[in-house]
Formats: structure tokens, sequence, C-alpha cells
């Protein structure tokens, strides 16, 4: 654990106690007194929007795309990956945002990750049929749970057949992450002409979520991968790159090409709102079981490669640019946006703020709690700024812990956002709101600790799961081998 956390969540037993700690820290973050129970929740209030098949959500929560490790080497749907769908039904949110699905083989960000094509439709109608069940026996209707597919290529971060070896299609050479992560020729930059076949690839995609029976797709603009990418390609000559209007084309073209193809499923968009330079450990810092702490790296400024970040300042966010990515969203009939930040591969503590980072990663650099007020904030700073009816979920509540349903209550009663989604909690502790807007003492042995087993797993080529916290991880063959990994990465 970094020196820089000086309290664990868990050791503050009260809500007063919660507040000063955070206010020690000089952050301001919404936390209600008690939670309100039953059909007052501020959280069972059913969602702002309507998808265009009629469907609303009941309530105020959603679970996050995540990306599994666990379809099988044709990117088809396992025992695993429905047995997690089955449990996003039971944690009671009616917005699922689902899993991250590739469009294409090359785009696959790990040698099992779920793809979206034809051979693999009977298993991807499979989630939605298991995931009502388990929803119907535990909340007793569907008609207001619903269900969205997460579109991906994978981009700098695809590894489609070796979890050891990328093979990287980017938007533009970048000179910090191309040496981080070994890319050495510009073969690796997707051409303009490569460009119509990708769209294709959405296309289909689409159509076949649509035939899946998702309610809505995203079509994903975060944590590094392609389309996040082009935001940020203000190098990359051509149509796509330079101007913002230019680096928006691509979400232009792909929603054009998916309408012309007749499909009128929704669309949202989950995007990384802002960004900073990528970290990695302090070269002089801690050895053996103690990870070192994370520094920027020595960037050259200006910085053009982060959108929504100053291009003369670390860690300063600029929405300029965000804002307008919103407004072409609007204008394209896109209303339901997740906020996120930052990327897993280069600055993780922005995304996923954790107490354990992952093996392979760095102690956080500040409080982890900052990290979460501030996408917080920044959710906050962006819905009030936005056209009017756009929804927004918000990210980075795992890390609350105790405080995640107070914290949520209140940010969504006071408006700071539409609806709260839940990533890691939901692995852990998937019925976490549920048991709080029911009243009942949550049960702290299942509540998320940010111990970041669920990320360092598939990092060492391992199913995606809950490992400390989840039963069904514990007791499989492959805990074992995770825990022996990270014990000789430890000695080394």
């Amino acid at each position: 654990m970094s020196n820089c956390l000086s309290k664990r969540i868990a050791s503050l037993k009260t809500v007063a106690e919660f507040r000063i700690y955070a206010e020690s820290l000089g952050i301001d973050l919404p936390c209600a007194d008690r939670m309100i129970v039953g059909e007052k929740s501020p959280l069972l209030q059913k969602a702002p929007f309507a998808c265009s098949n009629g469907k609303s959500p009941g309530n105020r929560w959603a679970i996050q795309p995540m990306e599994g490790w666990d379809g099988t080497r044709d990117g088809a749907v396992t025992a695993d990956v429905l047995r997690r769908w089955g449990r996003f039904g039971e944690s009671g949110a009616k917005l699922i945002w689902g899993e991250a699905m590739a469009i294409c083989a090359e785009g696959r960000a790990n040698p099992n990750q779920i793809i979206l094509r034809k051979e693999n439709l009977a298993g991807l109608k499979q989630l939605r049929t298991v995931l009502e069940e388990s929803h119907s026996r535990n909340f007793n209707r569907v008609d207001d749970l619903v269900i969205g597919f997460q579109l991906t290529h994978s981009g700098r971060f695809s590894r489609p057949l070796d979890k050891n070896r990328l093979e990287p299609r980017v938007a533009y050479r970048h000179p910090y992450l191309d040496e981080k992560f070994g890319i050495t020729s510009d073969s690796a930059i997707l051409r303009d002409d490569e460009i119509p076949a990708l769209i294709e690839d959405y296309v289909n995609a689409a159509l076949l979520a649509k035939e899946a029976g998702a309610d809505f797709i995203d079509l994903k603009h975060c944590h590094g991968y392609l389309l996040h990418e082009f935001l940020s390609a203000r190098s990359r000559s051509g149509p796509y790159g330079g101007s913002l209007f230019n680096r928006t084309r691509l979400l232009r073209d792909i929603v054009a090409a998916i309408r012309a193809s007749g499909n009128l499923i929704d669309i949202a968009v989950r995007i990384s709102v802002f960004d900073f330079v990528p970290y990695r450990p302090d070269p002089a810092g801690a050895s053996g079981k103690t990870l070192a702490v994370g520094q920027p790296e020595p960037v050259t400024w200006p910085y053009p490669f982060a959108f929504g970040a100053s291009q003369t300042q670390e860690g300063v966010i600029d929405l300029t640019e965000p804002m307008e990515f919103l407004k072409t969203c609007h204008g394209l009939g896109i209303r339901l946006i997740n906020l996120t930040a930052g990327s897993p591969y280069y600055n993780p503590h922005i995304q996923r703020p954790a107490a354990y980072p992952p093996s392979d990663g760095y102690a956080p650099p500040n409080d982890p709690l900052i990290d979460v007020a501030r996408q917080i904030r920044v959710v906050r700073d962006v819905k009030a700024a936005a056209p009017a009816g756009m929804v927004f979920v918000g990210t980075a509540y795992s890390y609350l812990q105790e405080y995640l349903p107070l914290v949520a209550q209140e940010a969504v009663a006071k408006g700071w956002t539409d609806m709260v989604g839940l990533g890691r909690m939901a692995l852990s502790y998937p019925r976490c709101i549920a048991d709080a807007v029911a009243g009942r003492t949550l049960e702290s042995k299942l509540i998320c600790r940010t111990l970041s087993d669920c990320t360092t797993a598939p990092r060492k080529g391992l199913p995606s799961g809950c490992y400390p916290l989840d039963a069904y991880y514990t007791s499989k063959p492959e805990a074992l081998q995770l825990k022996k990994l990270k014990r000789n990465e430890s000695t080394e």
C-alpha cells in the first residue's frame, strides 16, 4: 500500500469519519447520512430516458461494461460468461451496459474476448436469456430492464492470438506509448484506406447485437482503445486527424453507416472524458513486495496526446473538446453517455482508483479517494453543461466500499449524475445497492476492497473474476496459480 494512502475506507466507521477524512484531503464528496429505504429512494426512481423500443431503466444504477477474459478462443460465450451475466441479473440494476465485445477477431484485447460474429449468435442470445431469468427470479419483472453490448476495437492494445504479444493498430505514432509498448514501425497505423472495412465491422457487429437482443450498443471511446485514440489524433494527417472535426469523423461515419444499414438500434457512448500523461513506477521507488509509487512520465511539453487535458500542464483537465464531442453525439441522436477517464494501460489510478493496484502496476501517487472525487466532480460539471436531454452514467464508485450506496444516493439526489455505474463491485457483491435500498446491512465479507486481482489475473492470462471474495473463483485451480504467480513476481 502506498504511503500516500493514510487510511483505508474500511477503517472509517461512521459517515462523520468518512466526511472528515474527505475534507482532510481537500475534496468534496456527496454522502447521505443514511439510506432512504423503499420507493422514495433516489436510486429507485425510473431513469430519465427511454430507448426507441419504449424500454426505460426502472432505477438509477447500472452494471458497467467489463472486459471478459473467459470466452472461447473463437470468441464464443462460455459457462463462466453466462454465470457473470446471471449475477448481473441478481444485482437489481436496471441498466446492464453489458460487456466489451470485439467487432472483429483482430480487435480483441485478449485471445478469449467475446467476438460479435454470426457463429457466436446462439451464445450471445443466451446472455439476455440468462440475465432476464436471473433478474425475474430476484425482482419479478424485466420489462424495465435495458441491456446493451459494448462494441470495441482494442487498437493499440489488441492481443488477438497471444496474451503476451501485442498486435497493435493505432491511430497515430505516439512518442511515449510507442516506446512503452514496443511499437517501432508505421505499419501499425490504421491507414485511411483501411477505415471503410473497420466501419463495416462496426455495422455488422451492430446488426448482430440487435439480433442477439441488445436494446442498445455502445461505441466505445475510452481507455486508450482505438476510437478513444482517434480523439487525440492531432498529429495524424488526412480526413481522420488534426482538427476536432476530423478526429470525430470516424464516429460520424460509423453512425451513418449503421443507420444506412437499416439498423435503428439505440447508440450510446462510453468515453474517457479526460486523460493524463502516461505514468510509471518511480525508478527510485521501493522493491520486493512493495510497489513503487507512480509518477508521470517525463514528457516534453506541449503534450497534444491526451484528450480532455491541458497540453501544457500535467493533471489539469480541459473539457473544451469533450463538450464539443458531446454536442456531436447529441446531433447524432446519441443521448446515453457513460463517463470514465484515462486508461488502465498507462495511468490506471485516475481510471480505476485502488488501494492495492495490479501487481504489474504502481502504488497510487495520491490517496485514491482524490481520484474518485475527481471523476464524480467531472461528471457533475459535464452534466451541467451538456445539451438538454443527455443522460449520464457516473464511474469510479467501487473504491467507496461501505460508503458506495450513500455516495451514490446523494450524487443522484443532488443531480450530480443521472445514474451510478458499478464495475468491480458487481463481481464481488452484485447486490450491494439492492441490499442498501432495501434496508439490509451490507455483507462486509463481499465488499470489493480494490485488491485488483480481477485485473492482475487476466493480465497473467487467467480468466477474469473476483478471486479473493467470490467463492466460485476462490475454489478454482486458477486461484492457487494466481497466488503463485504473484508470489514469484514479488520476489523477482
